[in-house]
């Protein structure tokens, strides 16, 4: 049985980066990298990291990453936002995108219709100035990265 830990690492680079992952453990590891650019040039680097609890995220949006000055545990230097969410079977939610906004959602455990188009793990797709309508066909677990339209 795997652990569901959520195990956030973040780094905002600004002048260039040397990094690696390691798992020197014996537990199994799933990594999501996901890369994204900052505002601007010369940022100060930053790194950290921040664990959640499964009761922030267990039916319920939990907002985990947002930029400077944001209401999330990580703040970024893009105007992005990233929330998990863990929706038992058969439960439905929403996600609001603004007419300005766009999002990309990671099915990353299950498999779920959002918006009448059925996702499976490790599925991806991105949304443009559309409402998410969310129906976990088991149990899922979703990332949505919110952000400005391109």
């Amino acid at each position: 049985m795997l652990r569901k830990i959520e195990h956030i690492q973040y780094m905002s680079a600004g002048t260039g980066i040397y990094h690696s992952e390691h798992n020197l453990g014996k537990d199994v590891l799933r990594l999501l990298q996901i890369w994204i650019f900052p505002d601007k040039k010369d940022h100060k680097p930053n790194y950290g990291d921040f664990r959640t609890d499964e009761k922030d995220r267990k039916n319920k949006w939990f907002h985990m990453v947002s930029a400077k000055n944001g209401e999330a545990p990580i703040q970024i230097n893009q105007d992005t936002n990233f929330y998990v969410i863990e929706l038992d079977k058969d439960k439905e939610t929403e996600f609001l995108v603004d007419s300005d906004r766009q999002a990309y959602i990671v099915q990353i455990e299950g498999s779920s219709e959002i918006n009448d188009i059925n996702l499976s793990e490790r599925d991806a797709m991105e949304v443009v100035e559309e409402n998410l309508k969310i129906k976990a066909l088991e149990n899922i677990h979703l990332l949505v990265i919110e952000m400005k339209k391109a």
